[in-house]
């Protein structure tokens, strides 16, 4: 698959060719096997997305999933949500993203979880979906869009893949009041790869595109408790309950950290849930 520059400068940000070997020195770090970790074990790590496994909880409580249904992941990381759903529902889960090293740690996690059966993972763009129509009972995507200018059609393909009264999710980043955020933030080193919507703006393309039933809500007030949460285990003593960003990026993740933080505690930024439903044609 070819990357416009754009894509190849997303995908850069988040891939450096060694995150299996990284992730693996901080299970053992954790006292745990990488080669037999259960997705607990997992679930700091590999939830990468606002609030981690917090977050994947109170998603999955919004998802009206029956055992048996196919799920598509778009902007899959390295599989943390889509392991999680298909274990508690007994769905399959499908995962695409742009990134190859998040599809292949996604595939050998899988394997080392014992859920190859129940999902999958490939390499595939969310404007150009690798897959026909209404192949899926259900779609969801967790912080994802802010990487995507052409909003527009990330929502025509969602709907186009999407089965007649199929349901979309997404838990994404919106733009708050103010200025733009500081960069580096955990999805974008610079503003140029950073494409954050308003929460009108995000209601109002999904009812253009075909999608009606629309409810969203802003879960800043949860993301600031955990914040907050999160700074009491650190001066205890503990490791943070979300290291993903710590994972993913590095040297990088310090300041992204911190960006997100004031950004997050200036209303800058605003954390939504979304839920909606393909409308019929």
């Amino acid at each position: 698959m070819s990357l416009t520059p754009s894509a190849a400068t997303v995908v850069a940000h988040y891939s450096r060719g060694d995150l299996l070997d990284r992730l693996a020195d901080a299970l053992r770090d954790d006292g745990v096997d990488p080669a037999r970790p259960t997705l607990e074990q997992l679930a700091p790590y590999d939830q990468f997305h606002g609030r981690g496994a917090e977050a994947t909880d109170e998603a999955a409580a919004l998802m009206p999933v029956r055992p048996g249904d196919r799920l598509l992941d778009v902007g899959s990381g390295i599989g943390g949500p889509a392991r999680w759903f298909a274990r508690r529902f007994g769905c399959h889960v499908t995962g695409v993203d742009l990134t190859p090293e998040f599809c292949t740690v996604a595939s050998d996690l899988a394997r080392r979880t014992g859920m190859a059966s129940s999902v999958e993972f490939e390499v595939g763009d969310a404007l150009a979906l690798p897959f026909g129509d209404a192949a899926f009972d259900g779609a969801y995507s967790m912080n994802v869009s802010m990487n995507i200018a052409d909003k527009a059609a990330l929502y025509r393909e969602l709907r186009r893949v999407l089965k007649p009264g199929g349901w979309l999710l997404l838990s994404e980043v919106a733009r708050g009041d103010g200025p733009e955020p500081d960069y580096p933030m955990p999805w974008a080193a610079t503003a140029a790869t950073s494409f954050l919507a308003t929460a009108q703006q995000t209601r109002d393309g999904l009812i253009a595109a075909g999608f009606e039933g629309v409810r969203l809500e802003s879960t800043r007030a949860q993301a600031l408790a955990f914040a907050a949460r999160s700074r009491e285990a650190v001066a205890r003593g503990e490791k943070p309950p979300h290291r993903a960003v710590m994972l993913i990026h590095s040297d990088l993740a310090v300041s992204a950290m911190r960006n997100s933080a004031r950004a997050l505690g200036e209303g800058r930024i605003d954390p939504i849930e979304v839920l909606a439903r393909k409308a019929p044609s």
